[in-house]
């Protein structure tokens, strides 16, 4: 019997050590992903850009034909701005908000996610300044793939391309009426003024879509041999759809999901692949949340269609789909193309980690042709592959670039492979770049963090060279994805939100009893340096009246108005005029200093 304990207790501390061994800061991880869209913008950069090797480029595009194309972002390694896989990143980096915008906002992230989808949407504004006219790219493939040159450098043609009635693009269209819809969403609680002239523009943007209809490749032609819409235009206008219900609640959308189910494929595509080319996953875990939380009325038969196809996505992710699953290599990863096969494993795993949260509120579980899955399940499989992106693989190897001690140094990226502007001043000539830094075998000079690569082969074997493009580029739509299910989760081993009774301590486990809403409503520089004017809003999320709310600052540096400052340091209270903050009321208070903005917490309150 002595034995055997004490090999018991031996098994437990192995696996206790191999648990330890594989942990990942997934609150690291989504800082860095966020730093990657900074990377990747296009147009003159804010003082606080936090990527300091990039600088201003693009400055004149869209002037040719005039229009401000100014902004927005460059998609991959290249310097083209694809209007369809921007729009799809600008969904899902908005879509994460939605959905994960308490656990962004204990993350101190919430804010930067903001800023990357304004970016994003900034442009979009500017590109649609007509109802019926968008501009969808600027630069062509060909002539830039000619050139290795720094943004900064540019010497390739930036011609605009745009759809019109008599050349449309219903699905550049809807896409971007999608991802103006959800950023309304995300927007809302923050700057409802910006919400309201984003939800405008994708209710004119679907308009046009659903009005004029024709794949956009067959009119911008330059981008069918990068982004060809494989998938046709169906799965974007009933996506499109789907986000203007959520974002409006008005029937006529939610009944054009229902009237067209059949006619576009929404409930006769079951796929095992979500992307910038196909929704129909992603539209059917959207449908399957509505139906879920008892939204939809007398159009639930056609809705469960929509989630039993969301499902055959979901059983075929996890092995549990009669045979007809996505494939996996050897190491554990979701393997569906050769090209950039990373794209589809993060979209699938944000996937799969928010229908598990749609089932946890149902009290739910994901019904296979094998099995039953509880939605914990489901989470711990999106946690898998999160965990193979961060190291956990046959190559100990990080994919994600500057996350851990080990990730690809030689990532077929422009920018990240010649020295910056401050290095080296003197511009390196299109050419000049493949000679000079393309060839070279020595890794990148300037590390481009949070950059998720194309990744391993279906073997799990990876090959870390500049020319190996579809093993080495990042891209916009694979990593937009991982904003969301970082933020979720980190929230598995975070004890952020850990609160004690005025005074006395309470259980790790017990919920805060307020959110924090964070934004930045103003910026200036002085003397060199960029200052911020930081917006909270404290919501009371308890559902119970709250007196002596106590909050504790880290990284406070500046000057802080709104709240009383207690005996305690670095500590704060309400105000004397707000005795109790009553369920679902808020009050707000504003602090202006230089760099990231306080960590807030709560040090104690009561009911």
């Amino acid at each position: 019997m002595e034995s055997f304990i004490r090999s018991c207790f031996l098994a437990a501390l192995l696996l206790a050590l191999i648990n330890s061994a594989n942990a990942f800061d997934y609150g690291d991880a989504l800082e860095k992903s966020l730093l990657f869209f900074e990377a990747q913008r296009s147009g003159k950069l804010p003082a606080h850009q936090g990527v300091k090797w990039r600088g201003n480029s693009g400055l004149r595009d869209g002037f040719l034909q005039g229009v401000d194309l100014v902004g927005g972002y460059y998609d991959s390694g290249d310097h083209v701005k694809f209007g369809l896989p921007m729009a799809f990143a600008t969904t899902m980096l908005s879509w994460s908000c939605v959905e994960f915008g308490k656990e962004m906002a204990s993350a101190n992230q919430l804010q930067h996610a903001l800023d990357a989808i304004k970016w994003g949407t900034d442009y979009f504004i500017k590109a649609h300044p007509q109802p019926n006219l968008l501009w969808g790219q600027v630069g062509d493939g060909d002539s830039d793939h000619y050139c290795w040159e720094r943004a900064e450098d540019m010497t390739t043609p930036r011609t605009a391309y745009k759809i019109t009635p008599e050349n449309p693009g219903s699905d550049l269209a809807a896409e971007t009426a999608a991802a103006m819809a959800a950023a309304s969403m995300a927007f809302r609680e923050y700057d409802s003024k910006y919400s309201q002239l984003l939800l405008l523009h994708a209710k004119q943007l679907f308009s046009f879509a659903d009005t004029f209809r024709g794949r956009y490749d067959d009119s911008i032609t330059v981008a069918r041999e990068y982004y060809p819409s494989s998938s046709g235009y169906s799965d974007e206008l009933l996506w499109a759809a789907a986000w203007l219900f959520r974002a409006t609640k008005e029937e006529r959308y939610l009944k054009y999901v229902v009237d067209n189910a059949v006619s576009l494929g929404g409930t006769g595509w079951a796929v095992r692949e979500f992307s910038w080319d196909n929704k129909y996953a992603g539209l059917q875990v959207l449908l399957s949340k509505i139906l879920m939380d008892g939204e939809c009325g007398s159009y639930a038969s056609i809705l469960k269609q929509y989630q039993a196809k969301a499902e055959y996505f979901l059983c075929a992710c996890m092995q549990k789909n009669n045979g007809y699953n996505v494939a996996m290599t050897p190491g554990g990863l979701l393997y569906v193309d050769r090209w950039n096969n990373m794209q589809y494993v993060s979209s699938a795993a944000f996937l799969l980690a928010t229908y598990s949260g749609y089932l946890s509120a149902s009290n739910a579980q994901l019904k296979c042709p094998e099995a039953e899955i509880p939605p914990q399940e489901i989470l711990h499989f999106a946690q898998s592959q999160a965990d193979y992106i961060l190291g956990k693989n046959p190559k100990s190897m990080s994919y994600l670039v500057g996350y851990g001690s080990k990730y690809p140094v030689h990532i077929h990226h422009r920018g990240a492979s010649i020295p910056s502007k401050t290095v080296l001043p003197s511009p390196v000539g299109c050419m000049e770049g493949f000679e000079k830094w393309y060839n070279l075998n020595n890794g990148n000079p300037n590390v481009i963090p949070g950059a998720l690569v194309g990744g391993p082969d279906q073997k799990d074997e990876f090959r870390d060279q500049r020319g190996n493009y579809e093993q080495t580029e990042p891209s916009l739509a694979s990593n937009a994805p991982l904003i969301g299910l970082f933020a979720k989760l980190k929230t598995l081993s975070s004890d952020a939100g850990a609160v004690k009774e005025y005074n006395t301590p309470v259980p790790d486990s017990e919920k805060s009893p307020v959110e924090f809403l964070h934004s930045i409503t103003g910026s200036w520089t002085s003397g060199g340096r960029g200052y911020y004017r930081h917006k909270v809003i404290v919501k009371n999320a308890s559902g119970k009246p709250i007196k002596k709310l106590n909050l504790g600052f880290e990284n406070l540096t500046g000057s802080l108005w709104g709240l009383t400052p207690t005996k305690e340091k670095n500590a704060y209270e309400l105000p004397p005029w707000i005795k109790v903050l009553p369920p679902g009321s808020d009050c707000s208070f504003v602090y202006v200093q230089g760099g990231p903005q306080a960590k807030i917490s709560v040090l104690g309150y009561q009911y």
